[in-house]
């Protein structure tokens, strides 16, 4: 039965793949993007489109309601720095919150300004105003990460060794909410994500490990809220990576999504790098 469903759209290519997932199911597809975020190419994707303001989760709503949407999935990139770590005046004065944020700001966020905190509370407006958000993965099953070796290239001993080792590290992390990526060589945690993101974590982890042959771990565990904030890689993630010098990544089975799947993996391939879902 076809049904329309919403985007709420940041940058990247992760919005394009959402539309195109749904449009293939048959449905309708309506989006707001960010106003100076979202990809030029989405409008052309969607049956109607409308840019919003970053901080405007009232708008986001009105919107998707006049264009038919009640259930709606948020994908894409947004950077949380340039958000919640600027003066309070700049964030009133450039992203011109709506009065729905703001009461979110001066109830919860302002106190607590992890990911999941403040997802889980715009989850929570949206739904309060008739919109549902929705599992961002339900429309591109065929890009996620699977168990087992993806690349050509597979793992070594040392590398093995070093997820075996890591892995419940990043699954304590996520617990904690501090990250969703670590760098690991030898058995020991050489670089820990945090808000800066996973590309420069791996720059980070290029300049302690001059010598290369490390190992990267994405995941976000069992406990993971699909709706949001799903881990992703991309080709841009290969490419750092092989700068960086590591030799290998392992990633959550079924909850980090693949940007274009076939082209990650043969990015890998090409650089060398074995990449195994866990």
């Amino acid at each position: 039965m076809t049904r329309t469903y919403g985007i709420i759209a940041g940058s990247g290519q992760l919005p394009l793949l959402t539309a195109r997932g749904m449009r293939a199911a048959g449905h309708r597809v309506v989006a707001v993007g960010f106003a100076g975020q979202f990809d030029p190419e989405l409008p052309s994707l969607c049956d109607r489109f409308d840019p919003v303001g970053v901080l405007r989760i009232g708008e986001w709503s009105r919107k998707l309601r006049r264009m038919g949407a009640t259930d709606a999935v948020m994908v894409g990139a947004v950077d949380k720095s340039k958000l919640m770590y600027q003066k309070w005046w700049r964030r009133l004065l450039v992203m011109r919150p709506d009065w729905r944020v703001a009461k979110l700001w001066f109830r919860t966020l302002r106190h607590d300004k992890r990911s999941q905190t403040l997802l889980t509370a715009v989850a929570a407006e949206l739904a309060a105003t008739g919109v549902q958000l929705i599992d961002s993965t339900q429309h591109i099953p065929e890009h996620l990460a699977t168990p087992g070796v993806m690349t050509t290239r597979t793992p070594t001993d040392e590398q093995k060794a070093d997820q075996a080792f890591g892995w419940p590290v990043l699954m304590q992390m996520n617990t904690l909410e501090i990250g969703q990526a670590i760098a690991v060589r030898d058995r020991d945690v050489i670089a820990v994500e945090a808000v800066e993101g996973t590309d420069a974590m791996i720059a980070r982890a290029g300049g302690l490990s001059r010598g290369g042959g490390w190992t990267l771990l994405k995941g976000a565990g069992d406990t993971k809220d699909l709706r949001f904030d799903v881990p992703t890689v991309g080709v841009k993630t290969i490419d750092n990576l092989k700068a960086a010098g590591a030799g290998a990544l392992f990633l959550d089975a079924g909850r980090v999504i693949l940007v274009n799947r076939d082209q990650v993996i043969a990015a890998a391939d090409a650089a060398g790098i074995a990449l195994i879902g866990v």
